[in-house]
């Protein structure tokens, strides 16, 4: 099982800017869409293993993957590329 990271939002900053929680890009699809409805989150930050940041998610994006017919229970976030070729494991 792939644990979330929560890091706290500094005081003082505009939240617009702090996408929502933080998860490793070795997370599942199935698990980042459970942790975005349990955040009522749109938006996930994807890091590796160093905490570097490598992407965002969104909601649509992972559902679109869910419901696609390639999609297995074993795909991970660092599989996933966006609408223009680029996987969150590289920066957005």
């Amino acid at each position: 099982m792939t644990l979330v990271q929560m890091q706290p939002r500094p005081t003082g900053t505009d939240t617009a800017d702090t996408p929502g929680p933080q998860v490793c890009d070795d997370m599942t699809v199935e698990v980042a869409l459970a942790v975005m409805a349990g955040a009522r989150t749109e938006l996930l930050l994807v890091c590796d293993n160093d905490d570097q940041r490598t992407g965002l998610v969104t909601r649509t994006q992972l559902a679109t993957v869910r419901d696609s017919p390639a999609y297995t229970d074993r795909l991970q976030l660092r599989d996933l590329s966006d609408d223009r070729g680029r996987s969150p494991r590289r920066p957005l």
